[in-house]
């Protein structure tokens, strides 16, 4: 039989050793939600790109800010002419999609860059503190043709985890990167 002061030693190693195992499975698990929202949202981009090819029409994806936390709503172009920030106001471009938030539907994932954070390419710009590298209007737009408006969109997690999703323009191609904080590298991911 066990004396209590047995039990007390077990006990105590079992909760030194969860302990000590809990950051590794958290950090582990900020980088599968990282993924998760960067292999989303990359598809959502697809599609919206296989939308635009197949009802021969402009499409765009726009980032708002809203109190830091940003929010993406998908519209399609109502006068032939683009999707464009006036024609939104007025009602011409309308809405397709519902605005969604990243963090609704992967917890602690958000759009932001940790700095320091290097460009993808070398001769690209560093990132700083935007996230979202669309322009002026914060959009990716596809073409009838499924070109695409070019940039890059940076996610992060509670932990710090990075990934970026890519849209090149001529293309209209998406390609998702995950940053490797000890190489200090981008891969493709």
């Amino acid at each position: 039989m066990a004396t209590l002061a047995e039990l007390a030693v077990a006990t105590g190693l079992i909760v030194t050793a969860t302990a000590a195992a809990v950051p590794p499975l958290q950090a582990g698990l900020d980088d599968v939600r990282v993924a998760g929202a960067a292999r989303y949202l990359s598809s959502r981009l697809a599609e919206l790109r296989m939308d635009a090819i197949q009802q021969s029409r402009y499409v765009a994806m726009r980032f708002a800010n809203a109190n830091t936390r940003y929010t993406f709503t998908t519209y399609a172009d109502g006068n032939g002419n683009g999707v464009l920030s006036a024609d939104i106001q007025r009602g011409v471009d309308r809405a397709i999609r519902s605005p969604e938030r990243l963090s609704d539907n992967f917890r602690d994932v958000e759009f932001g860059t940790r700095p320091g954070l290097p460009p993808i390419e070398p001769g690209d710009v560093a990132p700083g503190a935007d996230p979202i590298r669309l322009g002026p209007a914060n959009a990716v737009s596809f073409s009838p043709l499924g070109q695409a408006t070019s940039g890059t969109i940076y996610l992060i997690g509670r932990s710090g985890t990075q990934y970026a999703v890519r849209v090149f323009g001529a293309s209209g191609k998406i390609r998702v990167y995950r940053y490797n904080w000890r190489s200090t590298s981008w891969t493709p991911f």
